[in-house]
């Protein structure tokens, strides 16, 4: 049984935010933090204070996070950018919201005393004595806590105060993860304080002290326990009232928070089993289940569900033949060719996200040079005469201004040109179609034709509503993209037939060449860390490489083209994570920690040019190592400089780690390895939702008032299949309450919540 935690979320716009630059304007973006960690960034919408972002992510995270927020910035070239405010939600509250989180809210002032991190590893003991008893608390050491200097640390010490004392640790210098090992010691007496207070606090020389975090311990349950030991997570000093609500915009967001609790996969055979039956028997049968799935699935989550039967059905090899079912099911209710896949259907919704799946990778290896090189060249183009904004152009000195026709022509071109240039890309690009979406095309074409003998080519010739008839530009402005449009067609019209044109044979010979291929996984290039010995470490000291990962190495070399010059072996990597911001004067390097050929600890430091890369690469690499049996569970976020860690200043360069791994950390991205445990638990939660309507369903057919009493084989009655499914559901349910056995109090109630 394991525990799956993960983050949809949608960063729609803003509305009424302040103006941060001297034009009265900002430059918003949004970082998003779980627990203080940036996982991601938006882009930049540019003077305005209405942002249009509509960005949308999810991130798989480990079930204990505790919050999630998201910071509203203003981007400046030549200072550190600002600060507008802040929306944070909860653990709490998105579990209180099964349906998602989703609406405006408004930004609120960043406090620093908030703005909290990190845990802290106390020792807490009542100590029998003699005239009264004592209580004893150990400062051990403390991890993550939040940085308040410029040089990207703090000098942390711990105060601790109870019954009007307060004692204070010594002052670690420049670290995040200071060790103390100092103890403390209180005197108990009858009426005393039934709370004792840990914080830890940043040393400054010539300013006020900064505030890092607090534990409150709760003396009365310490004195019935004797004793208690453990990391504890530092809370935010929330005695003052909050300010600047209202005044500083709001944020639109769609924030859902889904966990699952996965059972292991002998549990979720029978049901896995039964689907794949019925879409093994097509449509010979009147009673597969697929029909009763899209009948009792609403518009609503319909999508999600089509994604999910997706993903299960690559995964059992079954996705062309789960497609074809549904292309004869939408074939067989629509009466003009020219409608197919128009409707909300779940063939419609299916082949959406067989394409996202299947073909994501090839899209953007085929138009993502192209769109690159788009917003390189940053020209300014508009058709609209209503839009237009007139420049200068030329050399100092020689200024003009362009007139309006010149920039229409300029745009136009422009258009063209880009317009040309992916057409040109997408019609050169049959043979990098991955060849399974060439052959579910392929059997689509032949679905059409039989049902629709006589408009076998309707469909091609009605590309993109394309034809001729109905091609005229919706506003006159774009009639100089037209030609370019019109002769598009034509190359589509044969792109399409020339995909759906290759013969099973060639189609077979191709796929067993891709096989003998490691498949790529992420590849691009990225700055690796050259200095060797006791010198300064800074970015200046990294080198750009291409890296390419694939599932079985990650590979380094000069360039894309050239022979690989180095690899690390896949199942080597003991842990992909972060480095402090101090140690290379960047906060967008990571490590990769792995052992070589003779079994020996190594590591490569590699820069990342932003918050995003840094993340997707991390992603990356803890998806494709995660089961790999040497993974660490702790790490040093520092380097080791001279004869010590940055990060906790310890002397052992072989110390086990200060901080904690983070390698449940990651991005959904559509080429995700596939996970067909929590597929196919996604698919029983749906189908469990539903079931009263599956049971609905079975005593309409089978006009019986009990249902799920038939055990009737495969190949009967449409009620046999549905019977099935209903007892396959109830032994899965009651696999799911078993499981709570082994959960602790809390995490039972919140399952059950889960599961109602």
């Amino acid at each position: 049984m394991a525990k799956r935690s993960s983050l949809s979320i949608r960063i729609i716009e803003g509305k009424n935010l302040p103006a941060k630059d001297i034009t009265g304007s900002s430059d918003p973006y949004c970082i998003v933090k779980v627990d203080n960690e940036s996982i991601i960034r938006t882009a930049t919408v540019w003077k305005t204070l209405c942002p249009f972002w509509g960005e949308e992510y999810q991130v798989h995270l480990p079930p204990t996070f505790h919050a999630v927020s998201f910071y509203v910035m203003d981007e400046d070239a030549l200072s550190r950018d600002d600060v507008i405010g802040k929306v944070c939600l909860t653990r709490d509250t998105l579990a209180s919201h099964p349906k998602g989180f989703s609406g405006w809210t408004h930004l609120t002032e960043v406090d620093p005393d908030e703005e909290v991190q990190g845990e802290i590893h106390l020792r807490l003991e009542v100590v029998p004595g003699i005239r009264a008893s004592r209580l004893r608390c150990s400062v051990l050491q403390a991890r993550d806590l939040a940085s308040k200097d410029r040089n990207g640390a703090s000098d942390p010490f711990v105060r601790v105060h109870y019954n009007g004392r307060t004692q204070e640790t010594s002052v670690v210098k420049k670290s995040c993860y200071p060790r103390w090992n100092e103890t403390f010691e209180f005197e108990l007496e009858e009426g005393s304080p039934k709370a004792l207070f840990v914080e830890a606090w940043d040393w400054d020389l010539v300013s006020k002290n900064d505030f890092l975090g607090k534990v409150v311990v709760n003396v009365q349950r310490l004195r019935a326990a004797q004793q208690e030991e453990g990391w504890f997570r530092l809370q935010p000093d929330q005695s003052k009232s909050r300010r600047g609500e209202g005044n500083l915009g709001s944020l639109q967001l769609e924030v859902r928070l889904r966990d699952e609790t996965v059972l292991p996969s002998s549990c979720y055979q029978p049901l896995v089993q039964l689907l794949c039956r019925e879409v093994k028997l097509g449509t010979q049968d009147p009673g597969q289940l697929i029909p009763i799935i899209e009948e009792t699935t609403s518009a609503e989550c319909r999508q999600e569900v089509a994604t999910n039967l997706l993903k299960l059905f690559l995964g059992q090899g079954l996705a062309k033949d789960f497609l074809d079912l549904l292309f004869q099911l939408e074939l067989g209710r629509t009466s003009e060719a020219n409608t197919l896949f128009r409707s909300n259907s779940l063939a419609s919704k299916s082949m959406e996200s067989f394409l996202k799946v299947a073909g994501m990778q090839y899209l953007h290896g085929v138009l993502g040079p192209i769109i690159d090189r788009v917003f390189e060249e940053k020209k300014y183009v508009e058709l609209d005469p209503s839009k237009v904004e007139v420049k200068d152009v030329g050399c100092s000195g020689l200024h003009r201004s362009q007139t309006e026709s010149e920039v229409l022509e300029q745009s136009a071109q422009t258009l063209r040109a880009h317009l040309r240039a992916l057409l040109n890309a997408i019609c050169r690009s049959v043979r990098a179609c991955p060849a399974v979406v060439r052959a579910t095309f392929r059997q689509l074409f032949r679905r059409v034709h039989e049902r629709f003998p006589n408009a076998q080519h309707e469909a091609v010739q009605n590309v993109a509503n394309m034809d001729t008839p109905v091609s005229r530009a919706k506003e006159a402005w774009m009639e100089p993209l037209q030609p370019t449009v019109r002769q598009g067609v034509t190359q589509l019209k044969d792109f399409i037939m020339k995909l759906v044109g290759i013969e099973e044979k060639e189609e077979l010979d191709l796929q067993q060449t891709l096989n003998l291929q490691v498949p790529l996984v992420k590849e691009g290039p990225l700055f690796i860390h050259r200095t060797k010995g006791k010198g300064p470490l800074t970015s200046s000291s990294f080198k750009k490489l291409h890296f390419s990962l694939t599932t079985e190495a990650l590979s380094f070399a000069k360039t894309s083209s050239s022979k690989k010059s180095a690899f690390i072996k896949l199942t080597s990597i003991q842990a992909a994570e972060k480095v402090e911001e101090k140690s290379f004067g960047s906060s967008h390097v990571m490590q990769v920690i792995y052992t070589d050929d003779v079994g020996q600890p190594q590591t490569i430091y590699l820069q990342c040019k932003c918050v995003n890369e840094l993340n997707q690469w991390l992603s990356a690499l803890r998806k494709v190592s995660i089961n790999n049996p040497g993974l660490l569970g702790s790490y040093h976020p520092g380097i080791f400089r001279g004869d010590k860690w940055s990060c906790c200043h310890q002397k052992d360069k072989t110390d086990r780690g200060c901080d904690k791994t983070r390698s449940r950390v990651t991005l959904q991205e559509w080429n995700d390895p596939l996970d067909h445990d929590l597929e196919a638990q996604l698919i029983y939660r749906h189908l469990l939702g539903v079931e009263a309507a599956l049971r609905e369903k079975f005593r309409l057919l089978s006009g019986d008032t009990e249902a799920g009493t038939s055990t009737t084989g495969p190949g009967g009655a449409p009620e046999d299949s549905l019977a099935q499914l209903l007892h396959v559901l109830q032994d899965l349910q009651e696999a799911h309450n078993s499981s709570l056995v082994n959960l602790t109090p809390t995490e039972r109630h919140h399952l059950l919540e889960l599961q109602t």
